[in-house]
């Protein structure tokens, strides 16, 4: 094995040195050219001789080689065959050739009728002449192919050391044609040493590789170095390939994968493409979650012709709800965000992506009262989507006061104002940490779904208040998995808080589904909870992301456990201990009965914590919302000593 990959690398360094040289000057190429025709000339001269046919007429053989010489030369020039870059060649260049050699035929023919006619001997035979033409294009052809397959030769070689030798899944044409892509293209990153299949009993060979099972896995990572399995998009989707891609990553196996559809997509040409961009598989496909079903016929009712405004749109969750709601054809959507750049991205995204809907993008504080009613005042808003909110536990732990500013008086702002300017709708989008909160930020979620829950039975009130609860999403800005995915390409260490923390999870698109199906079927004052699946150890998904990467865990990368963060908890909640659920039509919809503080209370106590978060220091406004939430109990934080009796 060790001498193996001592002569790969070798001859791989020295195909680097032959593939960087530059392309030759014209005046090089044109001269080997010459030499061909000489060679051709040559050529021919001695197969008549051996056949014993005649090669040339009554003239001396310098003449006639000398004019056969000259009109080539000629020709070559005249079609410009020496000016492509022979590496490069392609059907034109064997055009060129074919037209400056069939030229050469034409003059060469006539010269010999004059001179005959002139000279009344011959300069050359016919079927000598049309024996060098053929012999000089064939010769003219080949050179430029074998450069062209030479240097095609050296590139595989000169990149041989940074390939990743890998198996195709499976043994049926699509596996074949994951195989083709990656053996017939040599620019891949791939090196195809075979197929991989579950079933033991199957033997054979696919394009002259041999077909291996789990069993070869350890053999093969020691004697060929195989680094990964090549799938279809369709099986890394089905549930029941997971115990199969979890066995092949604990062994340390890069997966990757293709959509099915990329093979079948076709060029101009007529060809199929060679260059398919395979995936590496990434955490949240090993994450499963079936997919989801909504009742789109209500969703598209719902927000058809609609005036719809989203805040928070420019973040992760509100800019995928921006994306859903843009799909059924609103008359407009609004949408509200305090980050500068952020919404200016989603502005160029939405303006591509939707151009025949009206988008009206404002910079805006949801805090500042007189700015958000201006947007309610001059647009009929039928549908809220209250998605921006601080979010960041640690951070908001330092900074209460900017949760009660936001996450609360800017909930209470949209909230009133949805109900003044009579919007249909207002669905808030909140958390699993406003369940039982141990820091601030859950903490004022949970004053938030109260101040808007009351709102429901307020008299006078035509809105509908929805709130919808879930956990964390996937690749949010600022979760978990951005984070040890940079760690892991830093090299480590990946921190982890605690051993035994874990956490619920859910795709973006997974929640905002969700988010819009609730706030069809709610009537109002609900508070809808997401069937987010099982629980997973914060700790395992590291594991899995490095192994991902093709490294082992506390091996290749360290697992670091830097203690439990401030306001952080070992396990989330989606329920309070006095709550209970009710089913609803959809099975990942559940309908928490939690306790409802009446309008009077709540209307108060967020007034006073809003003008006292103006003037007072962060310890007395937490423990104004401790006051509020009373199952808030500070843990790892400074607040904890709010809790002693």
């Amino acid at each position: 094995m060790k001498k193996t990959r001592k002569n790969i690398g070798f001859f791989a360094s020295l195909a680097e040195r032959l593939s960087e040289i530059k392309h030759l000057p014209r005046w090089v190429i044109f001269s080997i050219d010459l030499g061909i025709i000489v060679f051709s000339l040559g050529v021919t001269s001695f197969l008549m001789s051996i056949w014993g046919i005649s090669t040339l007429g009554s003239v001396s053989d310098r003449t006639s080689f000398l004019v056969m010489f000259v009109v080539s030369a000629l020709s070559l020039v005249a079609f410009r065959v020496s000016y492509g870059v022979v590496r490069h060649s392609s059907i034109k260049d064997i055009t060129k050739i074919s037209l400056s050699t069939f030229v050469s035929l034409i003059v060469l023919f006539i010269i010999e009728k004059i001179w005959e006619w002139k000279m009344g001997s011959k300069l050359y035979y016919d079927f000598c002449l049309i024996f060098f033409i053929l012999v000089l294009f064939l010769s003219l052809s080949l050179f430029r192919f074998y450069v062209k397959l030479a240097f095609a030769l050296f590139t595989r070689l000169k990149d041989m050391p940074s390939r990743k030798n890998v198996l195709v899944y499976g043994i049926d044409s699509n596996a074949v044609g994951f195989g083709s892509a990656i053996s017939e293209n040599p620019n891949s990153r791939f090196n195809l040493i075979g197929f991989f299949n579950t079933e033991n009993n199957i033997k054979g060979r696919l394009l002259d590789r041999k077909i291996y099972t789990l069993n070869h896995i350890e053999e093969l990572k020691e004697r060929k170095g195989l680094n990964g399995v090549v799938f279809s998009e369709a099986n890394i989707k089905d549930e029941a390939f997971q115990p199969l891609l979890n066995e092949l990553i604990k062994q340390n196996i890069i997966i990757y994968h293709l959509p099915v559809r990329l093979l079948e997509e076709e060029n101009k040409d007529g060809k199929t493409k060679a260059t398919p961009n395979f995936k590496t598989l990434q955490i949240e496909d090993l994450l499963y979650r079936k997919e989801i079903k909504i009742q789109n016929d209500q969703i598209s009712q719902r927000h058809l012709d609609k005036v719809v405004l989203v805040t928070g749109g420019a973040g992760s969750i509100g800019s995928e709800i921006l994306r859903k709601v843009s799909s059924y054809n609103p008359s407009k959507v609004i949408v509200v965000d305090q980050a500068e750049t952020p919404l200016n991205d989603i502005k160029l995204e939405m303006k591509e992506k939707f151009p025949n809907i009206e988008y009206l993008f404002y910079l805006a504080d949801i805090s500042n009262k007189h700015r958000v009613e201006k947007i309610f005042k001059e647009n009929n808003i039928s549908m809220v989507y209250h998605a921006a909110a601080y979010k960041h536990v640690p951070v908001i732990e330092e900074n209460p006061i900017e949760a009660i500013n936001v996450n609360i008086w800017g909930t209470r702002i949209l909230a009133d104002l949805s109900s003044k300017y009579n919007v249909n709708r207002f669905v808030m989008i909140s958390t699993d940490k406003a369940v039982n909160p141990t820091n601030v930020m859950g903490a004022s979620k949970r004053v938030a779904e109260l101040y808007v829950q009351s709102l429901q039975e307020l008299p006078g009130n035509t809105t509908k208040f929805i709130t919808t609860r879930f956990g964390n999403v996937l690749g949010s800005n600022g979760s978990v998995i951005p984070l040890f995915r940079k760690q892991i390409e830093e090299g480590g260490p990946v921190t982890v808080t605690h051993e035994e923390i874990t956490r619920f999870f859910m795709t973006i698109p997974e929640a905002c589904e969700l988010v819009l199906q609730a706030g069809v079927m709610g009537q109002g004052g609900e508070i809808y909870v997401f069937d987010m699946g099982e629980p997973v150890k914060i700790i395992d998904l590291a594991r899995k992301m490095i192994q991902l990467s093709g490294l082992k865990p506390n091996v290749d990368i360290e697992i670091k456990i830097t203690g439990l963060r401030p306001g952080e908890k070992l396990y989330e909640e989606l329920l309070s201990n006095k709550t209970t659920t009710l089913p609803t039509h959809h099975e990942k919809i559940m309908r928490s009965k939690d306790e409802r503080v009446p309008y009077e209370i709540i209307e108060k106590q967020v007034t006073h914590i809003a003008r006292r978060a103006l003037i007072a220091g962060r310890i007395e406004i937490v423990r104004l919302v401790k006051e509020i939430v009373p199952e808030y109990i500070s843990k790892n934080s400074q607040y904890e000593i709010l809790d002693k009796k």
